[in-house]
């Protein structure tokens, strides 16, 4: 038996993609559809000719923008503020603060002030790249700001510095990782309720901005802002939806979509990554054009990883955008050599820059000394180095869990037949336009190739090569059906897992289900492990990145595999081996919610079994850590629905659960499933259907509850 499984796994290996060339066209494909996206963003930019046609174009755009980052949080009253100490410096000094971003949502700082004048003075925000250091980066700049008489406000945004959100303060370092993965799990739950974590970055520079022009000492009429890499998306952000910012400089950012997507770069960060942004018609070059007219820089290096091809294009688009207003010159692009963040060679272009905007110096280069701190620990401002440690307040899972009390709809049962019909109706429509799921059932059935034919006792089993169901995605997802020798037609199980073929006839599932008489097909929906994007933290898994490059173009990994399953549903249901009223269909651990909402899609699927699979997503809330959320993410799905509602849009069907899990991945008790699910059972028992829904345990070497 060992000698054969291993046949028929090296055949479905052929007949798959090999070296991930499946994820790879995938990848391909989303890129395609960005394309075609981006194309008719193009065609739009080019009918804008007066200003009156930039000016409505800003208008949608900026809604469009703050729409998809679930809006921005209400500004109200003064800014709240902690001092920890100033730090004299020739030329300068520097304030050791914090200021509340939220009610109880510090942001640590260090303030530069010129030594010399009364003010008051222009200033400007900083906002450091992903260092881990966070505002301490930023000495040089703050320091060559405050000795030319600007006021200097450096930040630690979300994840850096002393604001780490995961901090254990026994390692004294994050649980997840570095600051993209503390980014990335924070935005987890942000994206579940429809919010990105982009919105609480640019609340942070805001009020920055406030806790500025509230000092006698600042010019409200000169703000400015300058960010570099990650700083310079936040700081691009701010720019554009902040009206109080007058000059703006963002380096090592700005690029296309165009250049960005199929670079070896790609797609690299969560609030870097607005769920539907190319969808919706915006690029790069939106974020700049919403500055217009007044004075900004594109910063670039010639070898940057945000491609140096896609600065230029947005450079050349922005520079006619500007030219509408006549203000062709205030849009610059400063560029200099070296990779990523290589700032030093072009500084001192950049300080006189700001010089000549807030200032009125001339233009041109200004003089501008690299400088590094002494001792850069007295930087700090919290005794502790951390805000969680020394401050405490909230986090942003604190508060997405708040916000997630005030936006979803209280879970309730269904008490009658008509509830339950509209829950269904509403659900159909909710899926196709979250998940994006688009696969019709009942459509013509995929090309399947055969690769191989094998004759087994009792059975015959075939190693078979299936068509994705992404248009234009050219892969074939490696499967196998086992058909039983007795004529007639047969129930049949189709099995949705990431590693089904090894592990299925590993223990033996698929030649026990077809000696009794099923028809067995296994699958590999799209995209299959391992990744080829790089791992930001443990906690988000291998599908992280490829999410979120699917969220941009408006679609989910959780959408693409439900179009998958439905695909292979045709197929199967083809077949005249097959009862068609007699399908079950199994998904294991992150297969589990593809099963459920494709079951919900099509009715077809008589009955539907999940083992090892998330029990709601409101959990991803309600505990701060998560594991592998982003291959079942749908962005804010719990604004219409949570798992529970999916098991009771199947009714009258059974459903049948194995070890549930939580979002960590550690299995629930029934009793804890019960309880968390309680207005589902409470709906099946006034429903009159109390047993339709079973949840069982499953041990190691036992069969599977498909029967």
């Amino acid at each position: 038996m060992r000698t054969v499984a291993l046949v028929v796994c090296c055949a479905v290996g052929a007949a798959g993609q090999s070296d991930n060339s499946a994820r790879e066209k995938l990848i391909e494909s989303l890129d395609s559809l960005a394309r075609t996206q981006l194309e008719a963003r193009a065609t739009a930019i080019a009918k804008i000719h007066t200003r009156a046609d930039a000016e409505r174009r800003k208008e949608t755009t900026r809604r469009k923008i703050v729409e998809l980052m679930g809006g921005l949080p209400e500004h109200r009253g003064a800014v709240a503020v902690k001092q920890f100490g100033i730090l004299e410096e020739p030329g300068f000094r520097v304030e050791k603060l914090a200021y509340e971003s939220l009610p109880g949502f510090w942001v640590t700082a260090n303030l530069y002030v010129p030594a010399s004048g009364g003010g008051p003075f222009p200033a400007v925000l900083l906002t450091p790249g992903h260092e881990a250091t966070g505002k301490q980066s930023q000495y040089s700049f703050g320091a060559n700001f405050a000795r030319s008489g600007i006021i200097a406000l450096a930040i630690d945004p979300l994840g850096q510095g002393e604001r780490l959100q995961y901090f254990d303060p026994a390692q004294k370092k994050s649980i997840i990782g570095g600051s993209t993965g503390e980014h990335g799990e924070a935005n987890v739950p942000a994206m579940l309720i429809g919010e990105d974590i982009a919105r609480y970055f640019v609340n942070d520079g805001m009020r920055g901005i406030d806790y500025l022009i509230g000092r006698p000492d600042v010019d409200a009429n000169r703000i400015g802002a300058l960010g570099c890499s990650g700083g310079g998306t936040a700081t691009a952000y701010l720019a554009a939806l902040d009206d109080r910012v007058k000059v703006a400089g963002v380096a090592c950012y700005i690029t296309s979509f165009q250049e960005l997507l199929p670079s070896a770069t790609g797609v690299q960060e969560a609030e870097q990554s607005i769920p539907r942004f190319i969808e919706q018609g915006l690029d790069f070059a939106d974020w700049v054009e919403l500055f217009a007219p007044k004075p900004y820089a594109i910063i670039s290096t010639t070898n940057d990883m945000f491609p140096f091809e896609g600065a230029r294009r947005t450079f050349e688009e922005t520079k006619r955008f500007y030219s509408i207003y006549g203000a062709q010159d205030n849009i610059r692009w400063i560029t200099g050599p070296g990779g990523h963040g290589n700032l030093g060679p072009i500084s001192p272009a950049i300080l006189g820059f700001f010089l000549h905007h807030l200032k009125g110096a001339p233009a041109g280069d200004a003089s501008f000394a690299p400088m590094r701190p002494a001792r850069p620990e007295e930087l700090l401002c919290t005794p502790t180095g951390q805000i969680s440690t020394a401050l405490g307040g909230e986090t942003i899972a604190s508060i997405v869990q708040s916000r997630a009390r005030e936006l979803l709809p209280v879970k309730r049962p269904l008490s009658s037949k008509t509830e339950l019909q509209h829950l269904q109706s509403r659900l159909r429509e909710d899926i196709r336009a979250l998940a994006s799921a688009s696969a019709p059932p009942g459509s013509n059935p995929p090309a399947v190739r055969i690769v191989s034919r094998e004759p087994r006792d009792g059975y015959r089993m075939d190693v078979i090569a299936i068509p994705n169901a992404i248009p234009s995605g050219g892969a074939e997802l490696p499967g196998l059906i086992a058909v039983p020798n007795r004529g007639g037609r047969k129930p049949a199980v189709l099995i949705v897992d990431s590693q089904p073929v090894a592990k299925m006839l590993a223990d033996g599932e698929v030649d026990r289900l077809a000696k009794a008489g099923n028809v067995v097909m296994a699958f590999e929906p799209t995209p299959a492990p391992p990744g080829t994007e790089g791992l930001k933290s443990p906690y988000l898994g291998p599908f992280n990145l490829l999410s979120l490059r699917a969220s941009l173009v408006g679609k989910t990994i959780p959408g693409i595999r439900i179009d998958d399953v439905i695909h292979a549903v045709e197929w199967l249901l083809s077949l005249p081996d097959v009862d068609s009223s007699k399908l079950t269909v199994y998904g294991d651990g992150p297969m589990g919610p593809v099963v459920l909402h494709a079951a919900v899609l099509d009715a077809r699927i008589r009955r539907v079994v999940v083992e090892n699979s998330l029990a709601t997503y409101r959990m991803a809330i309600e505990q701060p850590l998560h594991r592998n959320m982003p291959e079942v993410l749908i962005p804010g799905v719990l604004r219409r629905y949570d798992l529970g509602d999916l098991l009771l849009a199947l009714s009258p069907r059974a459903v049948t659960l194995v070890n549930p899990q939580d979002a960590t991945g550690t299995v629930m008790t029934t009793d804890q499933f019960r309880k968390d699910l309680d207005y589902v059972f409470q709906s099946e028992a006034m429903l009159g259907t109390p047993q339709r829904i079973r949840v069982v345990s499953r041990g190691a070497g036992e069969p599977l509850p498909l029967e």
